[in-house]
């Protein structure tokens, strides 16, 4: 008896084709229209499609997030499906991806998967790139490892996974290398998951920003979004975490307005740490309550602030899930 797999379609360049009026793409075709590219995929698997929406990547919003959230668990609790895919824009497939890795505590394996090219461009990669996320999704392999990304036959874990270019097929890449491939049909892991984090929260808190930081910058845009309303701020800061003298003027602000502060580093890869005394330096920052928040990009990052400020935890909490 063949494995059955729901795919739930979102829209992203993997569904475009190009509107002849506009010269662009444009999200457009149906879950059937793509699976129809995809080449003896019913002799593994049998498919349930649903439609969700027509999205690209950047207009996906977090209330979209919690509604695809209990469509995905209702067919994750469904005994007659092995898993589920969620095809999805690239430009926030991360972020959607790290969203659901870190509200969803389940056994059962859900694979995101995209493309790069549209349907009408030359070397279309919708159809492989779906083709693996089936692969990968009916396989044992894939139980317990929370949510997965695969593209180019490649498979990463959502926690780790970024984009890193914006026209290669190869894009997304984990800083500590894929955790996987596809390989004549088969998931061949190369190492497990060292932890796995749960946030039980039906509400997130939008009011949360991220700041990036540079060479002299001062403490006008942390000012703006802590006089705005902001509940929290992720701060990319330099190297280890560290921050400009007039940046730390912001962040000292934001702290006395009870504003909860993460650094991270711009850097793509490595941990923030307390390693420099100087002024906006990383000891500095901790010493003054900031939190540090590990080797986490800074849109990952938000995405974590804002569940957990939604889940209402402590400060003492939140500390400890960075």
């Amino acid at each position: 008896m063949k494995p059955k797999v729901c795919i739930i379609f979102t829209g992203g360049t993997i569904s475009m084709t190009v509107d002849k009026e506009i010269g662009a793409a444009i999200p457009t075709l149906s879950g059937e229209q793509i699976l129809s590219m995809v080449s003896n995929i019913n002799k593994i698997a049998d498919i349930e499609v649903i439609n969700f929406s027509e999205l690209p990547g950047p207009h996906i919003t977090f209330d979209k997030l919690f509604e695809l959230r209990q469509v995905i668990l209702d067919k994750l609790n469904d005994t007659e499906i092995t898993g589920v895919i969620l095809t999805h824009g690239t430009d926030t497939l991360e972020e959607s991806a790290y969203f659901l890795d870190l509200t969803l505590n389940h056994s059962k394996p859900l694979v995101v998967t995209g493309a790069m090219r549209n349907s009408q461009e030359l070397g279309y990669d919708g159809s492989s790139n779906l083709a693996a996320a089936v692969c990968t999704v009916i396989s044992e392999n894939a139980l317990n490892k929370g949510v997965l990304v695969v593209l180019n036959n490649v498979v990463n874990l959502a926690s780790e996974v970024t984009k890193t270019n914006t026209l290669s097929l190869d894009t997304f890449k984990s800083p500590y290398g894929k955790i996987g491939i596809i390989d004549n049909n088969d998931l061949i892991l190369y190492r497990n998951i060292a932890k796995r984090q749960y946030i039980n929260t039906d509400k997130i808190q939008k009011n949360v920003d991220l700041i990036k930081v540079a060479m002299d910058m001062d403490d006008a845009l942390i000012k703006f979004s802590v006089d705005n309303g902001a509940k929290g701020l992720i701060i990319e800061g330099m190297g280890r975490g560290n921050l400009p003298p007039k940046v730390l003027r912001g962040v000292k602000y934001a702290l006395k307005k009870d504003v909860l502060v993460v650094v991270v580093s711009r850097c793509h890869a490595g941990r923030v740490f307390c390693s420099y005394g100087y002024e906006g330096g990383g000891k500095e920052l901790m010493d003054l309550g900031v939190i540090m928040g590990g080797e986490m990009s800074g849109p990952k990052a938000r995405i974590k602030l804002m569940l957990a400020l939604g889940a209402q935890l402590s400060k003492e909490a939140i500390n400890k899930l960075f």
